[in-house]
């Protein structure tokens, strides 16, 4: 696996898009700083371009790099991350508008997963959305993807994932935007703030 990390780090630093495991789906990476990548994303998806894209980094401190979290959002960051859930914190100028689609916030996801960890060891940030053409379902396994592995220069298969999308929330306004895997623990530690 060693050899197929270092070839899908060295496609995306290339500027090509890469397919990888999660815990939840499978993702499409790409340099999450290059327009040029984060457009092919789009492209290969098919993906409206007012829908953001979250940003995959390997832990919380990386995470400050692109960031600037509140305090609560830290401590949340530090009770579910790595892990099934992407947190939406306001973003630094670094992070290009084509990611965030223009907005001043961006999601932030450290996944709980082997492979998805060696790769942002080897290159980060990258983006982190689901491996699929907009409006199919999202890929548990290799065998599961879709049409967007003709977009893909390298397809890292970890096996199956969990299946269910990240929780989405904004932690400082207390909002749940999409609800997947852990979701009632995301409400019950907002609850509890």
């Amino acid at each position: 696996m060693a050899d197929d990390i270092e070839r899908a780090a060295a496609a995306i630093e290339a500027g090509d898009l890469v397919v990888y495991p999660t815990e939840t789906v499978y993702g499409l990476a790409a340099d999450a700083l290059d327009p040029d990548a984060v457009a092919a994303v789009f492209e290969a998806k098919g993906r409206d371009r007012d829908k953001p894209v979250s940003l995959a980094v390997p832990d919380v401190e990386a995470a400050l790099e692109y960031t600037t979290p509140t305090a609560t959002e830290r401590a949340f960051m530090h009770e579910f991350l790595p892990g099934p859930v992407t947190v939406v914190l306001e973003r630094r100028e670094v992070v290009p508008d084509v990611l965030t689609a223009g907005r001043e916030q961006v999601g932030i996801r450290v996944p709980d997963h082997p492979v998805a960890l060696a790769l942002l060891d080897a290159v980060e940030p990258l983006t982190a959305t689901s491996a699929n053409v907009s409006g199919q379902p999202s890929a548990r396994t290799v065998a599961d993807l879709d049409a967007i592995t003709e977009s893909a220069a390298v397809v890292l298969d970890g096996g199956e994932t969990g299946g269910t999308g990240s929780t989405v929330v904004d932690v400082e306004a207390g909002d749940i935007h999409r609800r997947g895997a852990n979701a009632d623990a995301v409400e019950q530690w907002l609850a509890d703030r």
